[in-house]
Protein backbone atom coordinates (compact mmCIF):
# COMPACT_ATOMS: atom_id res chain seq x y z
CA UNK A 1 0.00 0.00 0.00
CA UNK A 2 0.97 3.67 -0.13
CA UNK A 3 1.57 5.67 3.02
CA UNK A 4 3.06 9.02 3.95
CA UNK A 5 6.38 8.39 5.68
CA UNK A 6 8.59 10.78 7.62
CA UNK A 7 12.03 10.54 6.04
CA UNK A 8 13.64 12.42 8.95
CA UNK A 9 12.46 14.97 11.53
CA UNK A 10 11.97 18.35 9.93
CA UNK A 11 9.68 20.59 7.93
CA UNK A 12 6.68 19.59 5.80
CA UNK A 13 8.85 18.44 2.89
CA UNK A 14 10.10 15.43 4.90
CA UNK A 15 6.63 13.91 4.36
CA UNK A 16 6.96 11.53 1.41
CA UNK A 17 4.54 9.10 -0.22
CA UNK A 18 6.06 5.61 -0.33
CA UNK A 19 5.20 1.95 -0.78
CA UNK A 20 5.04 0.15 2.57
CA UNK A 21 3.83 -3.28 3.74
CA UNK A 22 0.08 -3.82 4.06
CA UNK A 23 -1.22 -4.10 7.63
CA UNK A 24 -2.78 -7.32 8.87
CA UNK A 25 -5.62 -7.67 11.34
CA UNK A 26 -4.40 -9.14 14.63
CA UNK A 27 -6.92 -10.71 17.01
CA UNK A 28 -9.39 -8.04 18.11
CA UNK A 29 -8.50 -5.73 15.22
CA UNK A 30 -10.01 -4.64 11.92
CA UNK A 31 -8.22 -3.44 8.81
CA UNK A 32 -9.83 -0.30 7.38
CA UNK A 33 -9.46 0.65 3.73
CA UNK A 34 -9.06 4.38 4.20
CA UNK A 35 -11.13 6.98 2.37
CA UNK A 36 -10.07 10.04 4.35
CA UNK A 37 -7.68 11.02 7.13
CA UNK A 38 -7.81 13.94 9.55
CA UNK A 39 -4.81 16.22 9.97
CA UNK A 40 -4.04 17.19 13.57
CA UNK A 41 -1.49 19.33 15.40
CA UNK A 42 -0.06 16.11 16.88
CA UNK A 43 0.88 15.00 13.35
CA UNK A 44 2.96 18.15 12.94
CA UNK A 45 4.70 17.46 16.24
CA UNK A 46 5.42 13.88 15.18
CA UNK A 47 6.87 15.10 11.88
CA UNK A 48 9.21 17.40 13.82
CA UNK A 49 10.39 14.56 16.03
CA UNK A 50 8.63 15.92 19.14
CA UNK A 51 5.82 13.36 19.51
CA UNK A 52 6.96 9.83 18.62
CA UNK A 53 4.31 7.14 18.23
CA UNK A 54 3.80 4.77 21.18
CA UNK A 55 5.41 1.32 20.98
CA UNK A 56 3.64 -0.91 18.49
CA UNK A 57 1.85 1.93 16.69
CA UNK A 58 2.28 2.46 12.94
CA UNK A 59 5.15 4.88 12.22
CA UNK A 60 3.07 6.92 9.78
CA UNK A 61 1.21 10.00 11.04
CA UNK A 62 -2.57 10.19 11.29
CA UNK A 63 -4.75 9.83 14.40
CA UNK A 64 -8.16 9.42 12.74
CA UNK A 65 -9.59 8.12 9.51
CA UNK A 66 -12.74 7.04 7.71
CA UNK A 67 -13.26 4.22 5.27
CA UNK A 68 -14.58 0.68 4.92
CA UNK A 69 -13.78 -2.45 6.87
CA UNK A 70 -11.57 -4.61 4.64
CA UNK A 71 -10.69 -7.47 7.03
CA UNK A 72 -11.45 -8.66 10.54
CA UNK A 73 -9.16 -10.39 13.00
CA UNK A 74 -10.20 -13.22 15.27
CA UNK A 75 -12.62 -12.36 18.03
CA UNK A 76 -14.17 -9.27 16.43
CA UNK A 77 -17.95 -9.09 16.75
CA UNK A 78 -20.42 -6.47 15.64
CA UNK A 79 -18.62 -5.46 12.46
CA UNK A 80 -18.59 -6.88 8.93
CA UNK A 81 -16.37 -6.49 5.89
CA UNK A 82 -17.70 -3.56 3.88
CA UNK A 83 -19.05 -1.58 6.85
CA UNK A 84 -18.55 2.17 6.50
CA UNK A 85 -16.72 3.43 9.58
CA UNK A 86 -14.49 6.07 11.06
CA UNK A 87 -11.83 5.28 13.61
CA UNK A 88 -9.68 6.70 16.38
CA UNK A 89 -6.08 5.68 15.67
CA UNK A 90 -2.76 5.54 17.48
CA UNK A 91 -1.12 6.34 14.15
CA UNK A 92 -1.15 5.29 10.51
CA UNK A 93 -4.02 7.37 9.13
CA UNK A 94 -1.96 8.87 6.29
CA UNK A 95 -2.14 5.61 4.34
CA UNK A 96 -4.36 3.46 2.18
CA UNK A 97 -5.02 0.93 4.94
CA UNK A 98 -4.63 0.74 8.70
CA UNK A 99 -5.16 -1.89 11.39
CA UNK A 100 -7.14 -0.62 14.38
CA UNK A 101 -8.55 -2.23 17.55
CA UNK A 102 -12.23 -2.93 16.95
CA UNK A 103 -13.10 -0.94 20.08
CA UNK A 104 -11.90 2.22 18.35
CA UNK A 105 -14.26 1.90 15.38
CA UNK A 106 -17.32 4.10 15.05
CA UNK A 107 -20.16 3.68 12.56
CA UNK A 108 -20.65 6.33 9.91
CA UNK A 109 -23.02 8.88 11.47
CA UNK A 110 -26.26 9.54 9.62
CA UNK A 111 -26.07 12.62 7.43
CA UNK A 112 -22.26 12.73 7.25
CA UNK A 113 -20.34 11.74 4.12
CA UNK A 114 -17.72 9.04 4.38
CA UNK A 115 -15.00 11.56 3.53
CA UNK A 116 -16.08 14.18 6.07
CA UNK A 117 -16.36 11.54 8.82
CA UNK A 118 -12.55 11.40 8.87
CA UNK A 119 -12.64 14.69 10.78
CA UNK A 120 -14.76 13.41 13.67
CA UNK A 121 -13.08 10.72 15.83
CA UNK A 122 -10.11 12.61 17.26
CA UNK A 123 -11.94 15.84 18.03
CA UNK A 124 -15.09 14.18 19.35
CA UNK A 125 -13.14 11.82 21.61
CA UNK A 126 -10.79 14.57 22.82
CA UNK A 127 -13.55 17.05 23.63
CA UNK A 128 -15.89 14.52 25.21
CA UNK A 129 -13.24 12.88 27.39
CA UNK A 130 -11.77 16.16 28.61
CA UNK A 131 -14.66 18.63 28.80
CA UNK A 132 -17.51 16.34 29.81
CA UNK A 133 -15.89 13.32 31.46
CA UNK A 134 -12.79 14.74 33.15
CA UNK A 135 -13.91 18.34 33.78
CA UNK A 136 -17.61 17.46 34.10
CA UNK A 137 -19.02 20.57 32.42
CA UNK A 138 -22.59 21.15 33.60
CA UNK A 139 -25.50 23.02 32.02
CA UNK A 140 -25.37 26.78 32.67
CA UNK A 141 -21.67 26.65 33.51
CA UNK A 142 -19.20 28.66 31.43
CA UNK A 143 -16.66 26.99 29.16
CA UNK A 144 -13.66 28.90 27.78
CA UNK A 145 -12.20 27.26 24.67
CA UNK A 146 -8.86 28.46 23.36
CA UNK A 147 -8.42 28.06 19.62
CA UNK A 148 -12.12 28.16 18.86
CA UNK A 149 -11.45 27.99 15.11
CA UNK A 150 -9.52 24.71 15.36
CA UNK A 151 -11.03 21.28 14.86
CA UNK A 152 -11.08 20.80 18.63
CA UNK A 153 -12.51 24.27 19.16
CA UNK A 154 -15.34 23.95 16.64
CA UNK A 155 -16.42 20.64 18.19
CA UNK A 156 -16.14 21.95 21.77
CA UNK A 157 -18.30 24.99 20.96
CA UNK A 158 -21.05 22.82 19.47
CA UNK A 159 -21.07 20.16 22.19
CA UNK A 160 -21.00 22.68 25.03
CA UNK A 161 -23.86 24.58 23.39
CA UNK A 162 -25.87 21.35 23.25
CA UNK A 163 -25.09 20.77 26.94
CA UNK A 164 -26.70 24.10 27.76
CA UNK A 165 -23.43 25.70 28.83
CA UNK A 166 -22.32 29.26 28.06
CA UNK A 167 -19.38 29.26 25.65
CA UNK A 168 -16.50 31.72 25.38
CA UNK A 169 -13.77 31.13 22.81
CA UNK A 170 -10.62 32.81 21.55
CA UNK A 171 -9.53 33.23 17.94
CA UNK A 172 -7.20 35.51 16.00
CA UNK A 173 -9.26 37.14 13.23
CA UNK A 174 -12.66 38.79 12.93
CA UNK A 175 -13.78 36.22 10.36
CA UNK A 176 -12.95 33.36 12.72
CA UNK A 177 -14.69 35.12 15.62
CA UNK A 178 -17.83 35.56 13.53
CA UNK A 179 -17.84 31.91 12.46
CA UNK A 180 -17.34 30.76 16.05
CA UNK A 181 -20.42 32.76 17.05
CA UNK A 182 -22.36 31.12 14.22
CA UNK A 183 -21.47 27.73 15.72
CA UNK A 184 -22.85 28.77 19.09
CA UNK A 185 -20.18 30.71 20.97
CA UNK A 186 -21.81 33.31 23.23
CA UNK A 187 -18.63 35.40 23.33
CA UNK A 188 -15.67 35.31 20.94
CA UNK A 189 -12.47 37.08 22.02
CA UNK A 190 -9.67 38.22 19.70
CA UNK A 191 -6.51 37.08 21.47
CA UNK A 192 -4.43 39.52 19.43
CA UNK A 193 -6.25 42.63 20.64
CA UNK A 194 -8.19 41.68 23.79
CA UNK A 195 -7.40 40.31 27.25
CA UNK A 196 -9.33 37.07 27.55
CA UNK A 197 -9.11 37.16 31.36
CA UNK A 198 -10.92 40.49 31.54
CA UNK A 199 -13.35 39.44 28.82
CA UNK A 200 -14.30 36.29 30.73
CA UNK A 201 -14.69 38.22 33.98
CA UNK A 202 -16.92 40.81 32.31
CA UNK A 203 -19.01 38.11 30.64
CA UNK A 204 -19.51 36.18 33.89
CA UNK A 205 -20.05 39.22 36.15
CA UNK A 206 -16.69 38.58 37.81
CA UNK A 207 -17.21 34.86 38.44
CA UNK A 208 -14.83 33.40 35.85
CA UNK A 209 -14.91 30.28 33.67
CA UNK A 210 -15.96 26.98 35.23
CA UNK A 211 -14.02 24.93 32.66
CA UNK A 212 -11.16 25.98 30.39
CA UNK A 213 -9.99 23.78 27.50
CA UNK A 214 -6.47 24.91 26.61
CA UNK A 215 -4.29 24.01 23.63
CA UNK A 216 -1.59 26.62 24.39
CA UNK A 217 0.07 25.40 27.58
CA UNK A 218 2.76 27.30 29.43
CA UNK A 219 2.24 30.72 27.85
CA UNK A 220 -1.38 30.80 29.06
CA UNK A 221 -1.06 29.00 32.42
CA UNK A 222 -1.09 32.00 34.77
CA UNK A 223 -3.82 33.81 32.85
CA UNK A 224 -5.92 30.66 32.61
CA UNK A 225 -5.79 30.22 36.39
CA UNK A 226 -6.69 33.89 36.80
CA UNK A 227 -9.70 33.36 34.53
CA UNK A 228 -11.01 30.35 36.48
CA UNK A 229 -14.09 30.56 38.67
CA UNK A 230 -14.16 29.19 42.21
CA UNK A 231 -14.13 25.42 41.77
CA UNK A 232 -12.97 25.85 38.16
CA UNK A 233 -11.25 23.15 36.16
CA UNK A 234 -8.43 23.89 33.70
CA UNK A 235 -7.68 21.09 31.24
CA UNK A 236 -4.47 21.43 29.21
CA UNK A 237 -4.40 19.32 26.04
CA UNK A 238 -1.76 21.14 23.97
CA UNK A 239 1.63 22.76 24.33
CA UNK A 240 1.82 25.23 21.46
CA UNK A 241 2.94 27.91 23.94
CA UNK A 242 5.62 25.83 25.66
CA UNK A 243 5.94 23.27 28.44
CA UNK A 244 7.24 25.21 31.46
CA UNK A 245 5.61 28.01 33.44
CA UNK A 246 5.33 29.27 37.00
CA UNK A 247 2.10 28.52 38.85
CA UNK A 248 0.89 30.53 41.83
CA UNK A 249 -0.51 27.80 44.05
CA UNK A 250 -1.99 30.42 46.35
CA UNK A 251 -4.35 31.55 43.60
CA UNK A 252 -5.25 27.94 42.83
CA UNK A 253 -5.91 27.17 46.49
CA UNK A 254 -7.95 30.31 46.98
CA UNK A 255 -10.23 29.30 44.12
CA UNK A 256 -10.35 25.62 45.11
CA UNK A 257 -9.58 25.02 41.45
CA UNK A 258 -7.71 22.28 39.60
CA UNK A 259 -5.29 21.99 36.71
CA UNK A 260 -5.35 18.79 34.68
CA UNK A 261 -3.38 17.68 31.64
CA UNK A 262 -4.21 14.86 29.27
CA UNK A 263 -3.30 13.22 25.99
CA UNK A 264 -5.38 10.68 24.13
CA UNK A 265 -2.91 8.88 21.89
CA UNK A 266 -0.95 6.90 24.47
CA UNK A 267 -3.91 5.73 26.56
CA UNK A 268 -4.43 1.96 26.83
CA UNK A 269 -6.75 0.43 24.26
CA UNK A 270 -9.37 -0.31 26.91
CA UNK A 271 -9.54 3.36 27.93
CA UNK A 272 -9.84 4.45 24.31
CA UNK A 273 -12.59 1.90 23.72
CA UNK A 274 -14.52 3.28 26.70
CA UNK A 275 -14.19 6.83 25.36
CA UNK A 276 -15.24 5.73 21.87
CA UNK A 277 -18.28 3.93 23.31
CA UNK A 278 -19.29 7.04 25.25
CA UNK A 279 -18.90 9.21 22.15
CA UNK A 280 -21.03 6.78 20.15
CA UNK A 281 -23.73 6.94 22.80
CA UNK A 282 -23.63 10.66 23.61
CA UNK A 283 -22.25 12.51 20.58
CA UNK A 284 -23.29 10.41 17.59
CA UNK A 285 -27.05 10.99 18.17
CA UNK A 286 -26.42 14.76 18.10
CA UNK A 287 -24.60 14.40 14.79
CA UNK A 288 -27.32 12.15 13.35
CA UNK A 289 -29.90 14.75 14.36
CA UNK A 290 -27.95 17.49 12.57
CA UNK A 291 -27.34 19.42 15.78
CA UNK A 292 -23.56 18.90 15.68
CA UNK A 293 -21.49 18.60 12.52
CA UNK A 294 -17.90 18.23 11.42
CA UNK A 295 -16.50 21.57 10.31
CA UNK A 296 -14.26 20.98 7.31
CA UNK A 297 -11.90 23.68 6.06
CA UNK A 298 -10.62 21.81 3.00
CA UNK A 299 -9.72 18.41 1.61
CA UNK A 300 -6.38 17.72 -0.07
CA UNK A 301 -5.08 14.58 -1.81
CA UNK A 302 -2.89 12.26 0.28
CA UNK A 303 0.14 13.22 -1.83
CA UNK A 304 -0.31 16.82 -0.68
CA UNK A 305 0.25 16.02 2.99
CA UNK A 306 3.16 18.53 3.08
CA UNK A 307 0.79 21.32 2.01
CA UNK A 308 -1.74 20.21 4.62
CA UNK A 309 0.93 20.60 7.29
CA UNK A 310 1.88 24.04 6.00
CA UNK A 311 -1.74 25.12 6.28
CA UNK A 312 -1.97 23.66 9.78
CA UNK A 313 1.13 25.54 10.88
CA UNK A 314 0.17 28.93 9.44
CA UNK A 315 -3.16 28.77 11.26
CA UNK A 316 -5.33 30.17 8.48
CA UNK A 317 -7.78 27.26 8.49
CA UNK A 318 -11.18 27.06 10.21
CA UNK A 319 -12.11 23.59 11.37
CA UNK A 320 -10.54 20.41 10.05
CA UNK A 321 -8.05 19.82 7.25
CA UNK A 322 -8.55 16.40 5.68
CA UNK A 323 -6.59 14.18 3.30
CA UNK A 324 -8.46 12.20 0.64
CA UNK A 325 -6.96 8.76 0.13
Amino acid sequence: MRAVVISEPGGPDVLQLAEVPDPEAAPGEAVVEITGAGVNRADVMQRMGLYPPPPGAPPYPGLECSGRVAALGDGVDGWAVGDEVCALLTGGGYAERVAVPAGQLLPLPAGVSLGDAAGLPEVACTVYSNVFHSAALEPEETLLVHGGASGIGTMAIQLAREQGARVVCTAGTQEKLDRCRELGADLAVNYNTEDFVEAVRDFTAGMGADVILDIVGAAYLARNVAALATGGRLVVIGLQGGTRAELDLGVLLGKRASVRAATLRARPAAEKAAIVAAVRGQVWPLIAAGRVRPVIDRVLPLAEAPEAHRLMENGSHFGKILLAV
